[in-house]
């Protein structure tokens, strides 16, 4: 356990200011994202909303999914992304790629809230609350995480490829990646667990407030 926290502690450090600048990019997709909803027009935004009121009503229904279904699901889906951003992070070509998919991130976190808030008010902005803060507390650190690994990660092999030696040993590096890509994982794991647990019924309870 200490030689993988004494990895995770070293990748940080050395990383700072990546870490910084991934976290600036998720934020500007936040913001962007947000912004979308205003330049939405009035038919789009209808449309958008009569599908989330058919949702509203299956939750009120009881008709969410299982707790496991909900947790197979997201694990699949999260654990998919990260596999991508790892696979990314093992060429040169999917630098730009990779720091495009965090944006997009940001944008979907932005627009869902913007959204919500846009045609609900006050109580699009408790079922933001309920519905994406709880499990986002654990996936977007984690977003950030194994995106900053994998750009740190495709610079080092843009590095040996243009002659630059390392004292660190390429199969090192790779080991190093890895373990921080494993952390992810266990970081989503905990975000997904939440979602399938605590969401749901915070959901209802706030769309049942709100329709009464």
């Amino acid at each position: 356990m200490q030689p993988f926290k004494r990895v995770i502690q070293k990748h940080i450090q050395e990383n700072s200011s990546l870490y910084a600048f991934v976290t600036v990019l998720f934020l500007m997709g936040v913001i962007f994202g947000a912004v979308v909803v205003n330049s939405l027009s009035p038919a789009q935004k209808e449309d958008l909303y009569t599908y989330l009121s058919r949702f509203f009503m299956q939750a009120l229904d009881g008709s969410f999914a299982a707790k496991t279904e909900i947790f197979q699901q997201g694990f699949s889906h999260y654990i998919k992304y990260i596999g991508l951003i790892w696979l990314l992070g093992l060429s040169v070509i999917g630098l730009p790629i990779i720091l495009i998919l965090l944006f997009l991130k940001g944008v979907v976190v932005g627009f869902t809230v913007g959204f919500l808030i846009n045609q609900m008010g006050w109580h699009g902005f408790l079922l933001a609350f309920v519905a994406v803060l709880p499990q986002n507390i654990f996936l977007i650190p984690a977003f950030i995480f194994i995106t900053a690994a994998a750009v740190s990660f495709s610079i080092r092999i843009i590095k040996q490829l243009a002659g630059k030696r390392t004292s660190v040993p390429f199969i090192h590096q790779l080991f190093s990646y890895a373990l921080v890509v494993t952390a992810a994982g266990i970081i989503v794991v905990a975000g997904v667990s939440l979602e399938a647990v605590l969401s749901p019924p915070l959901i209802k309870q706030v769309i049942q407030w709100s329709t009464s």
